[in-house]
């Protein structure tokens, strides 16, 4: 029988690693309910591989002392796509953990499978890493990756909203990846409550020697689709064909009407405040509002600011 859920999979992973660990804590790891939890081990029992549960103080799930996992209990696929996740992190999370984890995995593959597993991990490429950017990112992720093992407090300092800057001193709890970009949710002690910290925003990262002993964490709320569709309303913006692929970023071609040869009305999703704002002058002179009204003549408001700040003989230089 072959194990089909990558959960199951990694849940093998972890009891290899580990000597014993409880329901509880692999259903936080994976983020379902215990029941799915036992559900798996029911299946990767029904697998052949012998785990058996402890009951009381210090117990949980184990697999049998001095079982060896046949390894042709992994199928091409489940091989593939563990070396595909892992090979992705690898690239950003640097650590003898995922380099031991990679190891073990490949200790599954059955000589005469390899070519065809590696054919099938090169089908995809899971790049994390950005084409420019903060060339801090890296060693910042070291720092917080270490700090979050050994549950140590860091301290930076954070450019917020509208540029103020300010000194913080938080526990860090999670390592995030969201839309291109990594963040960290933490305890701020001075907020005294959790935030969530963009990597790019921060400077003079330090870990402290202080541990903390870990609190009641709340997990951010990552997926604001529903939020989103609440808060945003349709502008009529007319584009130039040049930039259609840009747009395709924000709305899907549904939206596009075509407007003679050149050009297309887009039923474009906005939200009034300073990112959308921030997105249409990101057009320039390839976009234009056309409703409502107090959008268009705000964007014509912040068009002429940035225009009076090149104009000869400004104050300002």
């Amino acid at each position: 029988m072959k194990i089909d859920r990558l959960v199951s999979i990694s849940i093998i992973m972890v009891l290899l690693d580990k000597e014993r660990i409880g329901a509880q804590e692999l259903a936080n790891m994976f983020e379902v309910s215990p029941r799915t939890i036992y559900r798996d081990i029911d299946t990767i029992n029904m697998a052949g591989i012998p785990i058996r549960s402890i009951s009381g103080v210090g117990g949980g799930f184990e697999i049998m002392q001095n079982y060896k996992i046949d390894k042709n209990v992994f199928s091409t696929a489940d091989l593939s796509a563990i070396l595909m996740g892992l090979s992705s992190l690898s690239d950003m999370i640097q650590g003898n953990e995922l380099i031991n984890a990679l190891a073990k995995v490949k200790s599954f593959i059955p000589a005469d499978k390899s070519n065809d597993i590696e054919l099938k991990v090169n089908q995809i490429c899971i790049d994390l890493s950005s084409w420019i950017g903060n060339q801090n990112i890296q060693s910042y992720l070291d720092i917080i990756k270490a700090a979050l093992q050994d549950f140590r407090l860091v301290s930076f300092e954070y450019i917020a909203h509208h540029g103020k800057k300010t000194v913080r001193t938080v526990e860090p709890y999670q390592l995030v990846f969201k839309s291109g970009h990594w963040y960290f949710q933490g305890y701020c002690h001075i907020r005294n409550d959790f935030r969530l910290f963009r990597l790019s925003r921060i400077s003079n990262l330090q870990m402290k020697e202080e541990i903390f002993t870990p609190r009641d964490y709340q997990k951010p709320i990552l997926n604001s689709e529903e939020i989103l569709q609440t808060m945003q309303t349709r502008i009529k913006i007319r584009i130039h064909k040049s930039i259609m692929d840009r747009v395709l970023d924000y709305c899907t071609y549904e939206h596009f009407s075509p407007n003679g040869n050149e050009h297309y009305i887009v039923d474009f999703p906005f939200i009034e405040n300073e990112y959308y704002y921030n997105i249409l002058l990101s057009f320039g002179n390839k976009c234009e509002c056309l409703e409502p009204l107090y959008i268009r003549a705000e964007m014509k408001r912040r068009i002429h600011a940035i225009a009076a700040i090149y104009e000869i003989g400004n104050p300002h230089h």
